[in-house]
């Protein structure tokens, strides 16, 4: 397919599609929806597989990457990354800056006229240490910077925005707290019970900031051997790694914990019809894509109560919210919403499709290029 001359948005991110992860999966939906809705759209983006082309065409969405030079720990080096974004900016009238990312300040110094809006998911997670600690402060030093070039800041939740360790820069910019898009998962099939025992269910990406491991503890201490445990998610491409070892080791010989590796298309919606409570053990995160999806479906979550995870609870009051790294509060809130009447799930249910499904956050996100581009 030919290129535009211009672009409407150019949309910069490190990872895009086919990886994926809660960050890639909103901008993905939101770029994709509007190039649906007839804007021309572009995404730049790291070549994070050297399998992958340097230019194709995705669901309408002209997605061009950079080269790798090296990996560093969960990201790499592209030199080539600010210099592409920096070429499709001159030709787009609007760059979309996806955070965290170690290049954005050199992007959002380079877009020259575009109009600049910066969606920052999440803070920057990585494990203890003390290399780690000055990799958090200096990518945190680079988003700050990013976010003081913006005509616009996103975020999920103004939770999530206040809960920032740069929250300071974010409120002197304008905000607009827009949810993630989330898909409509209902019509599948339950072919992944097992049995009539309690079903918990945690799909996401297999790392150490999802608190995994709390939610083995958990669930190995409820009796029952007819309940069971289904964790899906991707542990073999994951940015920096998975701790599926450790995990493994968790479950120990426990045969009623099942690891069902990457899911897509109708297989998450036979997942979430499998299942009977939704658990979200992270102690890192930023809204939860798969919670709301799990909501809207009628099984309620259970959310550690941390800052823009906590949101969709608060939103719609289906689910609980547990400390983060408590096996024994998660374990109870487990089992309470497992007694949840069927009313008040389908109360929970029509709750969150009101306030996250449908076209909503992409609804949002059109109203608020077109007025940065001062068209209706």
């Amino acid at each position: 397919m030919l290129q535009p001359d211009r672009f409407d948005v150019t949309v910069m991110l490190d990872y895009y599609a086919p990886y994926v992860s809660g960050l890639t999966e909103s901008a993905r939906l939101t770029a994709e929806g509007l190039a649906r809705r007839g804007w021309k759209v572009a995404v730049v983006c790291a070549r994070h597989d050297p399998a992958l082309p340097r230019h194709e065409v995705l669901n309408g969405v002209h997605v061009f990457r950079a080269p790798v030079l090296a990996r560093v720990s969960r990201g790499f080096l592209s030199p080539q990354l600010p210099l592409l974004a920096k070429r499709l900016a001159a030709r787009s009238d609007i760059l979309h800056v996806h955070l965290p990312n170690p290049e954005a300040a050199f992007v959002a110094a380079g877009r020259g006229n575009a109009k600049l809006v910066v969606t920052y998911h999440i803070d920057a997670f990585l494990p203890e240490g003390v290399v780690n600690r000055f990799g958090l402060w200096l990518v945190d030093r680079v988003c700050a910077a990013a976010v003081r070039r913006a005509d616009l800041v996103i975020t999920n939740s103004e939770e999530q925005a206040r809960g920032s360790r740069i929250w300071p820069t974010i409120r002197r910019r304008a905000l607009l707290p827009i949810p993630s898009p989330c898909l409509d998962r209902t019509g599948g099939t339950p072919r992944l019970r097992d049995g009539d025992g309690l079903h918990v269910g945690f799909m996401g990406r297999i790392t150490v900031e999802k608190g995994i491991e709390y939610l083995i503890r958990a669930f190995r201490s409820i009796p029952d051997p007819d309940a069971r445990l289904l964790v899906a998610g991707d542990c073999t491409s994951v940015a920096g790694g998975s701790n599926i070892a450790q995990l493994r080791d968790e479950a120990g010989d426990d045969r009623r914990i099942r690891f069902t590796g990457l899911l897509r298309g109708d297989e998450v919606r036979d997942f979430y019809a499998s299942i009977d409570v939704f658990a979200l053990p992270s102690i890192a995160e930023s809204f939860g894509i798969v919670q709301v999806e799990a909501m809207m479906t009628g099984v309620p979550p259970v959310t550690t109560a941390i800052p823009g995870a906590d949101h969709p609870v608060l939103a719609t009051g289906f689910g609980k919210l547990v400390p983060p790294r408590d096996p024994v509060a998660l374990r109870a809130a487990v089992l309470e919403m497992a007694r949840l009447p069927a009313e008040d799930r389908e109360a929970g249910r029509e709750a969150a499709t009101k306030l996250f499904g449908g076209e909503t956050s992409l609804d949002a996100h059109e109203e608020a290029f077109a007025r940065l581009r001062g068209r209706p």
